[in-house]
């Protein structure tokens, strides 16, 4: 039975690496850069070490491993389509982000002294935030980057690992006033940095965390009422919110300048069609933000909707994944990370995918795996990392009680 249920992975991996191999022979074929040959090897090469190297380490969900892969070689393909020094830093990016996935996972499969590491995540997680107000630089009205030299990341993208870790832990010990606290502060610090697009990812998962913890609706309604407060004062307090907004609800008054991106953005995937213009014959590079806000946009325009709605299926995947594993897990604090991890993917998804289609105001946020950005890819896919702590966790959990159960029965 094992042997059956391995071909099917086995099947889906090759139908993986065949893909990107054909993908990056077809740009060697186009523009003859020996790179796109290197990579044609590599990147599957990365793939099958990934997908099938890291469960020899530890017991591994080898599903959610393949979804991942494919998506992060995605972007390293998309990117290195329109921008092959983008692409080149990506996959370094991608390389950086599956050890950062591994310490995760082992973080979390052996941690335990959690109320330290808690209290060392809520004291480097507000000093993080606090970088970009004290050296950071406002990029599109947000001042969320800081540079150091040839460096720069985005300080609140790696908090959210903080924020899942101490708000499960806070809420697993019943601890609802200081989970709301520590949320509070750092909603806070992005408000000051005026980046509105984290604030909404950190208090969507925090909310969800909250009222499956506690399960009051009219906690989760009070909740609401302060969201859409916040969002109101976003809106009358910062003049680049009231931009998208209005660039939002009618792009098409200023074309060619403020609505110039999401007008190119829409263009682009209404002419890629059901099945796109091709790998490599498309111009959505004329996008400004192609490489991170809009390579939705840049995915529908090459390889078509119907590519698209697969993409869109695997992210999908990953979420149902991922409560799946919060359903296995050996306790409340387990279930409630795995839980976050996977809405915090999900809601991300939502909110970059939904501001490329035009069905909310863009906000800044970058679609997980795929966009441009070394900090984005690093978080993401430890955000996978603790998905993946807290299944080995169960896994080993199973094995000790069918162990006891056999040493009892004897």
């Amino acid at each position: 039975m094992r042997h059956r249920a391995a071909k099917p992975g086995r099947k889906m991996i090759s139908a993986v690496m065949l893909f990107y191999f054909m993908a990056f022979a077809m740009l060697f074929l186009k523009d003859g850069d020996i790179r796109s040959a290197l990579l044609a090897v590599l990147v599957p090469v990365l793939i099958v070490i990934g997908v099938n190297g890291i469960p020899r380490l530890f017991p591994a969900d080898r599903l959610l491993l393949s979804l991942t892969n494919f998506l992060c070689a995605l972007g390293v393909l998309v990117l290195y389509r329109l921008s092959p020094e983008r692409g080149l830093s990506q996959a370094l990016n991608y390389l950086v982000g599956v050890a950062g996935m591994i310490f995760c996972t082992v973080f979390v499969r052996y941690g335990r002294a959690w109320r330290f590491y808690c209290a060392l995540m809520i004291l480097g997680g507000i000093g993080f935030l606090a970088l970009p107000l004290l050296f950071g630089s406002e990029i599109n009205g947000a001042k969320n980057w800081v540079s150091f030299g040839p460096v720069a990341f985005q300080p609140s993208e790696m908090v959210k690992l903080a924020l899942l870790c101490v708000i499960a832990f806070l809420l697993s010990r019943r601890k609802l006033v200081l989970a709301g606290a520590f949320a509070a502060i750092c909603l806070g610090m992005l408000m000051l940095q005026k980046d509105l697009g984290t604030a909404l990812l950190y208090y969507g998962v925090t909310l969800i965390l909250m009222y499956l913890s506690t399960s009051s609706v009219p906690l989760a309604a009070i909740g609401l009422a302060g969201g859409a407060g916040a969002a109101v004062y976003g809106y009358h307090a910062f003049a680049h919110v009231r931009r998208r907004v209005a660039i939002w609800l009618d792009p098409w008054a200023d074309p060619s300048g403020a609505g110039y991106q999401i007008v190119q953005g829409l263009i682009a995937m209404v002419n890629g069609g059901a099945w796109g213009v091709g790998l490599g014959l498309g111009n959505a590079q004329v996008i400004p933000a192609y490489y991170n806000d809009f390579i939705f946009s840049v995915i529908l325009h090459e390889f078509g909707c119907v590519f698209g709605l697969i993409v869109l299926g695997m992210y999908l995947a990953i979420v149902l994944r991922g409560f799946a594993i919060a359903g296995r897990s050996r306790g409340v604090f387990d279930a409630l990370l795995a839980t976050g991890c996977a809405c915090l993917i999900g809601l991300q998804t939502f909110v970059i995918v939904a501001g490329n289609i035009k069905l909310i105001p863009l906000t800044g946020v970058t679609l997980p795996f795929i966009s441009y950005g070394g900090t984005s890819m690093v978080s993401s896919l430890c955000v996978i990392g603790l998905l993946q702590g807290v299944a080995a966790k169960a896994a080993a959990g199973v094995r000790e009680d069918k162990a006891l159960a056999g040493w009892t029965e004897g």
